[in-house]
């Protein structure tokens, strides 16, 4: 500072015609400094902490700025004092990032980076090297805490873990805390300390023998002179550092060898301090410039910073500056904030929190001949950029780059699961079927695929599924169609055969009249296997069911009606001849079979309107598959169905009861016999359907319609078409009535 200021009062064009007066306070102790600073603030040896110094301007202090101070403990203390009458404080090493807060100081400014900043630098490195697992050593005061507050936020959303920290002090049990770090097996430490509790903390680690360790030094320490020659350095592992650059100041080492080639003291009777006009340090000029360099220019910026700030302030030209102006701190400072002008090649500039917009971060290396050797940068202004020569660092591990982690990383395929506070510790679980995991996305959770995906156990993605459905081309439905083609054209023929033959005891005997209705509902319900193929829609899902479900409801009415008169005619006419009656009087067959159709229509009308079928897809069964089909509420279906399971069982048990008439004249024995098959095809088909979950499961139910069809078909009204075209002799009134006859004469005997 006191080169700085000897330079500017020789300068003929900064604050020509002006020299600048200090005093320098070494603020070792807040008890020994604080009389000195209260005397510089005063004013006729009093003060007045609550005035508004500008209405009076007389009643203001001589000081217009001050230098300092260096530590921010100590910054802390004092800053306080000049904040009240806006007096500019501008620090050289005060790195708190409280500071920057300027409610609370506004008129600090500080021409080194924050510890925010140091912090970033750190982050970096750590990041750089891809290490996780660290642990964060620190003084225990103001600067040390400010640190930890500030890496914490920064690795917040990081992978990096705090595993440990410490505040150290003269207090500090090293022994204890070199085996705490030992057993969490913590590769990296930071130590973010100052200069004295750094040097503490090596030499203990050095008599302890930590070995295998990466020390990241922060600017306090990491340009240190002392600690890299120390013996049995080599023994702790690897040392890194972040510096401030050292940038040579001309003139300034013949300006120590100068001042110091003066061996007198001047010893002034108002102070027994050292100021300008003395040297009474002990160290020798050597020691001096020996002594860490990276401060040095951060002090002499600080000084030509409040020079051109007055040189504004003052409008002074080139030749000297108008005597007319009175400075007070307040203008010096507005004149800081604008500052922008150029210092040894650096672009001297603050922001609007006081930080300054120059400067850059230098990495180093401590190597084996004890230097601390640039291996990189790291710039702020105007962008974040920074750079490791990594081939420089001679790792303890023999030129592999140690690793930090508290557990080794995961193969593909696996997620983490955190085991205990920490996220850098933890298991690894392999995702299972149907998920994913993406580490960019998130490393700890398994993605689930979409609906439309599907994945394999440990996959790190999804792959689209195949979607599968009966093609009306396909050569299963082609056959069944065809079937059902089939179906409607025999009921055709069937029909113009029973309406040619309509007289006779055959068809009379078969239903006569009711089995025109039969055919018809047949062929109706063939209506429902065509929409078994194709994609599903909506409207292809309830013509899936509709048709059958309704008309066959009709068909087995029919059946139950004609069962029920086989077994009346024979058995219940003689025995119950009321009964008999009523039902010839009123037509008892079709209006069963009319309340049979009007119930079903209403139940699938109710069921249908609150929840109707409706294209679902498979995803469960097959994870690679999407199976289009349609999903049925079974509650809204269930009624219709036990419907259905109510006409046969009456069906069943009517046709039953009829097993003993006469053989050419059973009918009930055909039906029992269609209702066997009926039963075993919806039985084999509900199998089926438990075990096998595929796209052909839609063919099957189709088959299984199309059986249901072909039963009454093929063993009901087949042999009568047989008997009426093959066997006309049995198609005979009296042929007829002999059966009837002989059945009596059975029945008597």
């Amino acid at each position: 500072m006191r080169f700085s200021i000897e330079e500017i009062n020789n300068s003929t064009s900064l604050l020509p015609n002006v020299s600048l007066g200090y005093e320098i306070f070494d603020h070792c102790s807040d008890s020994h400094s604080f009389p000195g600073l209260l005397n510089l603030i005063s004013v006729n040896n009093s003060f007045q902490p609550w005035s508004e110094p500008r209405k009076n301007l007389s009643k203001v202090s001589d000081v217009i700025a001050v230098v300092g101070p260096f530590s921010s403990t100590v910054t802390m203390t004092v800053a306080p004092l000049f904040m009240v009458d806006l007096i500019p404080l501008v620090s050289y090493g005060a790195a708190s990032s409280a500071f920057s807060e300027k409610a609370k100081y506004p008129s600090f400014l500080r021409t080194v980076f924050s510890n925010k900043d140091i912090i970033e630098v750190i982050v970096n490195i750590i990041l750089h090297f891809n290490w996780r697992w660290v642990a964060f050593l620190r003084s225990d005061n103001d600067f040390g805490n400010d640190g930890l507050e500030m890496f914490i936020k920064r690795i917040e959303h990081t992978e990096i873990c705090l595993a440990y920290t410490k505040g150290l002090d003269y207090k500090t049990n090293y022994s204890k805390m070199f085996k705490q770090i030992e057993e969490q097996k913590i590769p990296i430490i930071i130590v973010f300390a100052t200069k004295l509790n750094a040097e503490t903390l090596i030499m203990s680690a050095i008599q302890m023998n930590v070995t295998n360790k990466v020390w990241i030094a922060g600017d306090t320490w990491s340009l240190s002179k002392k600690l890299p020659k120390e013996k049995g350095i080599k023994n702790i592992g690897t040392v890194l550092g972040v510096s401030q650059p050292v940038v040579s100041i001309p003139g300034f080492n013949d300006f120590i060898y100068s001042t110091k080639s003066q061996t007198h003291c001047k010893k002034s009777k108002q102070n027994s301090i050292c100021n300008q006009d003395c040297n009474c340090s002990h160290l020798s000029a050597e020691d001096v410039v020996a002594l860490d360099p990276s401060y040095s220019f951060p002090v002499y910026a600080a000084v030509y910073a409040i020079a051109h700030a007055l040189h504004n302030a003052l409008q002074c030209g080139v030749y000297q500056c108008n005597d007319n102006i009175t400075v007070f701190p307040h203008m010096v400072l507005a004149e800081l904030k604008k500052l922008n002008f150029t210092l040894l090649n650096q672009n001297i500039e603050f922001n609007e929190n006081g930080d300054p917009r120059f400067g850059s971060y230098s990495i180093v290396f401590w190597n084996h001949t004890g230097d601390a050797e640039k291996i990189g940068f790291f710039k702020f202004q105007p962008s974040i950029h920074y750079a490791i020569n990594s081939s420089k660092i001679q790792w303890y591990t023999n030129g592999e780059v140690p690793t930090a982690l508290c557990s080794p990383e995961c193969l593909d395929g696996y997620a983490k699961k955190q085991n205990g506070i920490h996220k850098c510790c933890f298991n690894c679980e392999i995702c299972p079927n149907g998920t994913y995991i993406n580490v960019t996305v998130d490393p700890y959770e398994c993605i689930k695929c979409k609906d439309t995906e599907w994945s394999t156990e440990g996959s790190t993605s999804c792959s689209l599924r195949s979607v599968e459905y009966i093609p009306f081309t396909d050569s299963g439905a082609i056959v069944i169609m065809f079937g059902a083609l089939a179906l409607v054209g025999l009921t055709l023929v069937v029909s113009a055969l029973f309406a040619i033959n309509f007289n006779t005891p055959v068809v009379r005997s078969a239903g006569g009249a009711m089995c025109f209705l039969i055919l018809g509902c047949l062929s109706l319900c063939s209506l429902s296997v065509f929409f078994y193929f194709d994609k599903p829609t909506a409207s292809f899902c309830i013509l899936r069911f509709l048709p059958f479900l309704l008309f066959y409801t009709v068909c087995l009415a029919c059946f139950v009606v004609r069962s029920f008169q086989i077994v009346c005619i024979f058995k219940i006419a003689a025995k119950f001849p009321k009964l008999y009656s009523w039902w010839m009087k009123y037509h008892g067959q079709w209006l069963i079979i009319t309340v049979a159709f009007v119930t079903q229509a209403f139940l699938l009308l109710i069921g249908y309107s609150s929840s109707p079928p409706k294209p679902y897809n498979e995803t469960v069964w097959y994870p690679d598959q999407i199976i289009l089909g349609c999903d049925i509420d079974p509650r809204s279906a269930s009624t219709s169905v036990v419907l259905l399971v109510l006409l046969c069982a009456l069906c069943f048990i009517f046709s039953y009861m009829g097993k003993d008439l006469p053989k050419n004249y059973n009918e009930a024995k055909a039906i029992t016999f269609c209702l066997l098959l009926l039963i075993l095809t919806w039985i084999m088909f509900t199998t089926t359907y438990i075990l096998y979950h595929g796209k052909y499961i839609q063919t099957l139910n189709a088959l299984a319609v199309l059986s249901s069809l072909y039963c009454f078909l093929l063993w009901y009204f087949l042999p009568k078409c047989y008997i009426i075209i093959f066997q006309p002799q049995k198609n005979t009134q009296q042929h007829f009535q002999g059966l009837i006859q002989n059945y009596t004469k059975t029945i008597s005997q």
